[in-house]
């Protein structure tokens, strides 16, 4: 409108200079040009006046604050000029202005704002919160953003498509867009319309020609299909699902088990993830407001807590709308799977005529007893409804939320004309309206909403060839497609051998360089060997403090190591990065994942990681399965320490029967423990001499192993010997003593038994054994070194990680 957002005086003064302009300017000789200087400067006063209103607080405040400063000023002066009664009285004052100008709802002083807050709110049955709300439509009056989402899997029932309708109507008259995220991704994961995505995209567009037909305005609605936009949008949609997952607690999201009407106790691990992306959709869609069901609350708080966890200022607004009762008694919502439970869009008169006189109907509150076992009550039931109903009686629901959800409209009962829903209510309850009287309005009311529906699925050509295919496909019963989901990371004509990375981890030590070396040397020769590091399962939990650039860079500096140290063995290694590996097609990875969490009980994925109680331990437990499955490995090298993970990917192809990939073996090969700590320490508190890592310096190094434990004869722990084996003579080079004849004289050792042997029995002494061990090392690690200033990879890959180290240092000193 052309005036929307200005007083009513401005709006009244300009209304007069656009009527009277030709009459009276032009009889008075007033230039035209005049006549719009006069109206821009009407204009320009009307902008400035709702930022006046809404300082008006501010203004006020600040001038209690100059009389507060100035009476101390005075009792400075003069300690009689005001009693200590006074002063406080006009602190108190002061404090109760401020408190006024720091209020939101400030805002709705300007009366354009707060006829936009009236009418979004008249949406919600909850608002978190109307401060919020308020704040929001004063900054963004015609550009926020409210969502909903919907998956295109079957039909809309009543709520859905007229409720809904007129909720979007309000929400875009006040100045906002809509935006629908169309979940045909989740129907195709959930193998609906015989998992064929073009078919799900029709049932979708099915739908909106429904929307159309009810009266929902367009002009602000927009329609975003999520198989379009994740595929499309596949880093930033799923690193921030990551992201809310490794702050989030499993605890936490189990609250949420409602969105999927469960019970907590028999989740599945996939139910941890849905909650997830759910709230990973309002940030993805940059919604300002979330306007969904009630029982979509839990996991739209989540999303909100989340913000605190992130530091995100501008949290999203929850806007709940009432949920519908079923028709039945003790329906507390409307079902898809019970035809009778709900008015939908396509019924017929005879339908709806059926349905609402069989519908449960008090006129007086009555015992509720629950029909169903007490396990088989649906999680979320307790908070479906936030308002108080005494006699939850749905047709009186339907009259409420339906029928005058429609803008001016009445409903005409028992010979008489209702104008609003409190007087239908009245009426019924006092016996002057019948429940039969109630019922034949409410059919007749509906069916007239009804017709436009039916009246366009005939007469509009598009609309009816939709209609047509989609109930030819429901005829068909059709059955999804047969065969593994999954992510095809490579191809090979050998078996694969394959060897997962550590988590990162930004000081890597050189056990753990020496441990991945040493399970890709165990692969046969006629294998293809495989190194996979799971940069985003390591975010998931969390590792580096979530520093995504940190992650690569530890992996970055693993393979650069890796090639400094054993080049001939690396030539033959194929190194997958995972999140590279999964954007290859990152559709068939996630499907693949969510089955996995399909197929499990949430407390068996737990059992890989028990320890952690972020809801990132499930995703990433989850996400190793798919990456076996993705990689098809004929064995998989690890260390007793993930035997539990890879387990539970070799269980999930047998419990599946899965034919494209054989069951991985599992190869397990004990870690290089380079722990230089005496055994009696190892649970004691960490220090930095603990390990070597393949950042140290020389002179690190050598601090180091100078410190190092080395009991004389202890060959049980003694992480010189450990240290030699793993990176000197496993790499076919000797150790060299040097020592003085009397103490038997140099010496290299090509074996390490040899070496084992000798200290054992006394004739190595740890004087002689320490120094050379820590030239041999140093040498080892000097490859490092030149590597990293030979390669622009490795180089940066240090900044980065010696940055983050330098940070963390300094934030534990604090």
């Amino acid at each position: 409108m052309l005036f929307e957002g200005k007083s009513f005086r401005v709006l009244f003064l300009a209304c007069c200079l656009q009527i009277c302009a030709e009459k009276v300017f032009a009889s008075s000789g007033v230039p035209l040009p005049v006549l719009a200087e006069l109206y821009q400067r009407s204009r320009m006063h009307a902008e400035v006046l709702p930022e006046k209103m809404s300082g008006s607080w501010q203004a006020q405040a600040e001038a209690q604050g100059e009389v507060v400063r100035k009476m101390k000023e005075e009792m400075k002066a003069n300690p009689a000029a005001h009693t200590k009664e006074q002063l406080d009285a006009e602190v108190a004052k002061l404090k109760e202005l401020k408190a006024k100008a720091d209020d939101p709802m400030n805002a709705l002083e300007d009366p354009v704002i707060k006829g936009k807050y009236q009418l979004v709110r008249s949406v919600g049955e909850e608002c978190v919160t109307d401060g919020e709300l308020a704040l929001l439509l004063s900054k963004k009056p015609d550009s926020f953003q409210l969502y909903d989402g919907f998956e295109p899997s079957g039909r809309m029932h009543i709520a859905q498509g007229i409720f809904k309708a007129m909720n979007v109507n309000k929400c875009t008259k006040a100045g906002g867009t809509f935006i629908f995220w169309v979940a045909d991704w989740f129907a195709l994961m959930n193998d609906k319309m015989g998992g064929d995505l073009e078919k799900i995209k029709t049932v979708g567009k099915y739908l909106v020609e429904v929307w159309k037909a009810t009266g929902m305005d367009m002009d602000k609605v927009q329609f975003v299909w999520s198989s379009e936009e994740i595929a499309s949008n596949a880093v930033p949609y799923w690193t921030q699902a990551l992201d809310i997952a490794r702050r989030t607690t499993i605890t936490r999201v189990k609250k949420c088990c409602q969105i999927m009407g469960r019970l907590e106790n028999k989740l599945t691990a996939a139910q941890i993830l849905y909650p997830l992306m759910q709230a990973t959709d309002i940030f993805f869609l940059k919604a300002d407001i979330c306007q969904l069901g009630v029982d979509q609350r839990k996991v739209n708080m989540l999303a909100r807590e989340y913000c605190d966890s992130a530091g995100i200022k501008n949290k999203p607004i929850i806007l709940s709308h009432h949920m519908l009762y079923g028709l039945k008694k003790g329906q507390e919502k409307m079902s898809k799977s019970d035809p009778d439970s709900a008015i939908f869009m396509e019924d017929t008169e005879e339908d709806v005529a059926r349905k609402i006189n069989n519908a449960y109907c008090p006129s007086k509150p009555e015992d509720e007893t629950p029909t169903a076992q007490a396990e088989d009550i649906d999680a979320g039931l307790e908070s479906m409804h936030l308002t108080s109903d005494d006699l939850k009686n749905p047709c009186l629901d339907y009259v409420q939320n339906i029928i005058f959800s429609v803008p001016e409209a009445t409903f005409a009962a028992g010979g008489s004309s209702y104008p609003s829903f409190q007087s239908v209510k009245d009426d019924f309850v006092a016996g002057k309206l019948s429940e039969s009287q109630l019922k034949d309005g409410l059919i007749a009311a509906i069916n007239k909403l009804l017709d436009p529906v039916r009246k366009h699925f005939k007469e509009d050509a598009n609309a009816k060839a939709i209609l047509e295919q989609v109930m030819q496909w429901k005829k068909e019963n059709l059955v999804p497609p047969k065969g593994l989901k999954r992510l095809v990371a490579m191809e090979s004509s050998k078996p694969v051998w394959c060897v997962f990375a550590p988590y990162a981890n930004a000081e890597i030590t050189l056990g753990q360089l020496s441990t991945v070396i040493r399970h890709l040397q165990q692969a046969p020769a006629d294998h293809q060997k495989v190194l996979w590091c799971p940069d985003w399962s390591s975010f998931a939990v969390n590792c580096c403090n979530g520093e995504q650039k940190v992650i690569a860079a530890c992996y970055s500096m693993l393979v650069e190591a890796l090639t400094a140290v054993m080049p001939d063995l690396m030539k033959d290694v194929k190194v997958l990065i995972q999140s590279d590996a999964i954007l290859l097609d990152p559709s068939h990875y996630w499907i693949s994942v969510i089955n996995v969490g399909r197929h499990f009980q949430l407390q068996r994925v737990r059992a890989v990681d028990e320890a952690n109680e972020t809801a990132g331990q499930v995703i990433a437990a989850m996400m190793h399965v798919g990456d076996v499955l993705a990689i098809a490995p004929s064995t998989i090298c690890s260390s007793s320490a993930h035997k539990v993970a890879h387990e539970l990917a070799c269980d999930y192809i047998k419990e599946t029967g899965v034919t494209e990939i054989a069951v991985p073996s599992v190869h397990i090969s004990p870690p290089v423990d380079s722990a230089l700590k005496p055994p009696h320490m190892m649970d004691g508190p960490a220090n930095a001499d603990d390990e070597i890592y393949l950042l140290d310096a020389s002179m690190d190094v050598g601090r180091k192993l100078k410190r190092a434990f080395c009991e004389p004869g202890n060959v049980e722990h003694c992480p010189p010997i450990t240290l030699v084996d793993a990176c000197v003579i496993s790499a076919g080079k000797g150790l060299a003593i040097s020592r003085k004849e009397e103490n038997g004289g140099d010496k290299n050792y090509q074996s390490t038994d040899d070496l084992v042997a000798d200290f054992k029995s006394g004739a190595l002494h740890p004087g002689d054994l320490k120094p050379s061990v820590t030239k041999a090392v140093d040498a080892y690690m000097q490859l490092i070194r030149d590597r990293i200033k030979a390669n622009d990879t490795a180089k940066k890959a240090e900044a980065e990680l010696k940055n983050f180290l330098k940070k963390a240092a300094a934030k534990k000193k604090k």
